[in-house]
């Protein structure tokens, strides 16, 4: 008998689809709560049992949240939290748009290629350039399920397909000539540790007090919250792993996105710390 999908299926196995059409392979499936608790994590599925696993999560009461590995030599970067005007920019060189909640979009772009610069590097100039969120997770909700948050309850936003683009692929010089790649910035040393602050931390709460407010709401960017409160441990003498450690403790984003969206908040305000160091250094341009 064949097997009938609902809408939601549909959706989500769409989605799959088109990362699988960039090569990806293998995916990271996290359930979380109402309140971004983490309530289940299978790491590392294959497409296949991704798939098979879908329609029945689709169904569930929790958040549904993938992450794509990296599909060598190709170079998955996720622009997140962009505003319709930042969407159009990069909409031609996506290969799939989405949008998670009202006013909050989200564009995945595959570079191939990669000769002269990093991974993260690349990707931090992007992110930049595009006007999109510089602490992306790269782990995103799954088309056709609702994105269970306190904020919007009881009418809770299905995650939507936008657009996609099965295949497309892009060189990193393309996306530099349409002015999507933000310039190389100086690379500076870390600053001497402020005296007085060893085995401290800095108030996560006062962060989020004095964070901007998230585009297109009232409430306050949690992820520039995360990575000033980065900063300022950084700045305190923490190691960037302990920091991203704690961070896991203290946000509750660090938690539903798992430990490398803490670990990329890290090393992202570490970076930023060793910029603002120094501004006379010069980087390496390729």
């Amino acid at each position: 008998m064949k097997e009938k999908h609902g809408r939601g299926d549909i959706e989500a196995l769409k989605m799959l689809d088109v990362f699988a059409s960039v090569g990806v392979q293998f995916f990271d499936i996290t359930h979380t709560n109402l309140d971004g608790e983490k309530r289940g994590f299978r790491p590392k599925q294959s497409l296949a049992t991704t798939r098979t696993s879908m329609p029945y999560l689709v169904e569930s009461a929790h958040n549904v949240i993938v992450r794509p590995h990296q599909p060598q030599p190709v170079l998955l970067i996720q622009l997140d939290d962009l505003s319709e005007a930042a969407l159009e920019r990069v909409r031609a060189v996506a290969f799939l748009t989405l949008k998670t909640s009202p006013g909050n979009h989200q564009a995945w772009i595959a570079v191939e290629g990669g000769e002269g610069y990093t991974d993260a590097d690349f990707a931090r100039r992007l992110r930049k350039g595009a006007g999109a969120d510089p602490t992306a997770s790269g782990a995103t909700r799954v088309a056709g399920t609702a994105n269970f948050k306190r904020k919007y309850e009881p009418d809770f936003p299905t995650v939507e397909i936008t657009a996609a683009q099965p295949g497309r692929k892009v060189t990193a010089a393309e996306l530099d000539v349409l002015g999507l790649v933000a310039a190389p910035e100086p690379i500076r040393p870390m600053p001497r540790r402020q005296p007085g602050r060893a085995g401290k931390w800095p108030s996560y709460q006062y962060c989020v007090d004095h964070a901007p407010k998230a585009h297109g709401g009232d409430h306050p960017d949690v992820s520039r919250a995360d990575f000033t409160w980065c900063m300022t441990a950084l700045d305190w003498g923490h190691s960037v792993e302990d920091v991203a450690g704690r961070l896991m403790e203290e946000s509750a984003k660090a938690r539903e996105n798992g430990q490398a969206y803490a670990l990329l908040t890290a090393t992202n305000a570490a970076a930023a710390v060793q910029r603002r160091a120094n501004p006379r250094a010069t980087e390496y341009s390729p």
